[in-house]
């Protein structure tokens, strides 16, 4: 038997996709029929922007929108989310050894971070 050729593939995945929007349409008109949406508390409501929507520039919405429901946060956020590990290893530390090898990995995460986000503003991008 041979291989299905990307032609194949692309014809099978979009069935199933026209199938899954189909079973998508068939729940939402039962749950109109049966007054289930109409009835949810947020029914004819705004949609509730999600968190920092409004403080993120408009150029970066729909790409963390897409990395968020793909559950991959982005470079610059894992990079703050290392700095507060960080700082708080440090403000835990006793060790005048420990406390010297972090504040040095804490200084070379942050200037990274600020080469970063200043790469980002001189572009445009922020």
């Amino acid at each position: 038997m041979s291989k299905p050729s990307e032609s194949d593939r692309r014809k099978q995945r979009d069935a199933s996709l026209r199938t899954l929007d189909e079973t998508i349409a068939e729940h939402l008109a039962h749950a109109w029929r049966t007054g289930e949406i109409q009835s949810a508390e947020s029914y004819g409501k705004p949609l509730k922007d999600a968190e920092g929507w409004a403080q993120t520039p408009m150029e970066f919405r729909l790409p963390f929108k897409i990395l968020k429901n793909a559950d991959v946060v982005p470079p610059e956020v894992e990079m703050f989310h290392r700095r507060a590990v960080l700082r708080e290893a440090l403000a835990a530390c006793g060790d005048e050894a420990e406390r010297r090898a972090l504040r040095q990995r804490l200084s070379e995460l942050e200037q990274a971070l600020a080469l970063r986000l200043e790469g980002m503003r001189s572009s445009g991008r922020v």
